[in-house]
């Protein structure tokens, strides 16, 4: 809630003349005991136009990029079409000395429009696989999965399946996640 300079002001007198005390008083009116202390402190150093509500519109963020950097940066860009974003960062850092982010070079060139959205190769799920099984044995998938047993370690559980049947034709728990034991799995 907002008040104006009049309820802040009249607010520090009830408090200072409530028999109360600080603390009952502020829950009565229902106002945070760390807001009355700022208020206190500002009426103290300004006076009744320290109770003012200042403008919370500041003028400029103390780490934006200014405009002739950022117009510096499209030039850079332009001069240099074939760097990627990241790559143009690393070019003005080490040529110009003056240290700009991936990202705000990035930012910067998508709102000039010099990135467009990459082109994906869209890939669906088939419904079905290439290679279809029609008996068991004919296919085998082997996997791994791994877990931390407290006060152990990691184990690693790799497993046969059939593609088929879906059921587990063999199983080991190894100590590592190499080739050879999975080779020793299918033994």
């Amino acid at each position: 809630m907002h008040y104006s300079q009049n309820e802040k002001m009249e607010i520090i007198r009830l408090v200072a003349q409530s028999d109360l005390g600080v603390i009952r008083t502020l829950r009565q009116l229902r106002v945070n005991k760390t807001t009355l202390y700022n208020w206190y402190n500002s009426y103290q150093q300004h006076g009744y136009d320290g109770l003012a509500r200042r403008s919370g519109n500041r003028k400029e963020v103390w780490n934006k990029i200014n405009l002739a950097d950022r117009d510096k940066v499209v030039e850079i860009a332009l001069e240099r079409p074939e760097l990627s974003s990241r790559e143009l960062a690393w070019h003005i850092i080490d040529k110009y000395s003056y240290y700009i982010s991936e990202s705000s070079v990035y930012r910067i060139l998508k709102l000039n429009g010099l990135i467009t959205t990459p082109s994906f190769r869209i890939m669906s799920a088939s419904d079905s696989f290439q290679d279809k099984t029609t008996s068991v044995n004919q296919m085998w998938q082997t996997d791994f999965t791994y877990f931390k047993i407290v006060g152990w370690g990691w184990y690693y559980l790799s497993t046969i399946l059939d593609d088929y049947s879906r059921f587990i034709v063999n199983w080991k728990l190894c100590g590592t996640m190499k080739a050879e034991d999975v080779k020793t799995d299918l033994r």
